[in-house]
């Protein structure tokens, strides 16, 4: 077998509560998770560096390097569901200032962690043969030791 699978089953969970450290133990110590369901499309995640160009005059070529970095942003969509506990803790997230932790379960076992804040939560009515959804942008954020996205391998089979 690849080790390559499909996104069916992912899940993502939010939580109010933050880890009391930013790693594997402290966010699997972290309660209160709600599952949001409802999700049609998890988006994307991931550290992005910015590019630093350097053009000495006398060589005239570009050096490049990597500067700082960015978590990023994560868009969900879902079916609105005003009942499912993972989503009124988002609306929560929304009118808060607050990091809200988040936990992304994949099919084979792997979690990513990470700590984010819920920028928007949008409504859309399409038209009449469409679902009522909404589009939730979350910004993650990096604690101050410069942990971002914490990746949790599954545990191996023997």
């Amino acid at each position: 077998m690849s080790g390559v699978e499909t996104v069916a089953g992912v899940e993502i969970s939010i939580s109010a509560a933050a880890p009391a450290t930013f790693n594997a133990a402290g966010y699997a110590a972290v309660t209160g998770w709600g599952l949001i369901g409802e999700v049609t499309d998890g988006g994307s995640h991931g550290r992005t560096y910015a590019e630093v160009k350097h053009n000495p005059i006398g060589t005239r070529g570009a050096q490049k390097l990597k500067g700082s970095y960015d978590e990023g942003t994560k868009t969900l969509q879902l079916a609105v569901d005003t009942a499912d506990p993972g989503q009124i803790i988002i609306k929560q997230a929304l009118n808060s200032d607050d990091d809200f932790s988040f936990k992304v379960e994949y099919q084979g076992g792997d979690i990513d962690y990470f700590q984010a804040k819920v920028l928007s939560y949008q409504v859309a009515t399409a038209g009449v043969d469409s679902i009522r959804s909404a589009t939730v942008q979350l910004s993650i954020t990096t604690a101050k030791d410069g942990t971002g996205i914490v990746e949790v391998p599954a545990p191996a089979t023997p």
